[in-house]
């Protein structure tokens, strides 16, 4: 089992930053894909970042390309996202995924059917 936990989350205004992370434990041997999702009210979890943890390579929902980075550190087991220029259509519960021998080529779909660890979630609200 792969146990994750989400930090990072908050209140922010239009135009400002956070930085979300998800340490993964447990037995994370074969984990080769971490990635986060988001979940609005009354919609259904859309991927938003995905990172293969060999090589760093690296993919994003169009609505955050250019805004949102994701990045992988090897030795903490830890994944993190940084959101820039926030918007208030970001608010959302953000969720960490993650899952042992994907199919490097379909992680550019980041979907949510593919990922079978996840962590409890961390609230985004972005005030207009």
């Amino acid at each position: 089992q792969v146990q994750l936990l989400e930090s990072g989350g908050g209140s922010v205004q239009a135009g400002g930053s956070l930085r979300l992370s998800c340490v993964a434990s447990g037995n994370t041997y074969g984990v080769n894909c971490m990635a986060w999702f988001r979940q609005a009210p009354g919609k259904e979890r859309a991927g938003v970042a995905s990172i293969y943890t060999g090589d760093g390579v690296a993919y994003y929902a169009d609505s955050v390309k250019g805004r949102f980075t994701i990045s992988y550190d090897d030795a903490e087991n830890t994944v993190y996202l940084q959101m820039d220029s926030l918007k208030p259509e970001d608010t959302a519960m953000y969720y960490c995924a993650a899952e042992a021998g994907l199919d490097i080529g379909t992680m550019w779909k980041i979907n949510a059917a593919d990922f079978g660890y996840w962590g409890q979630g961390t609230q985004v609200t972005v005030s207009s």
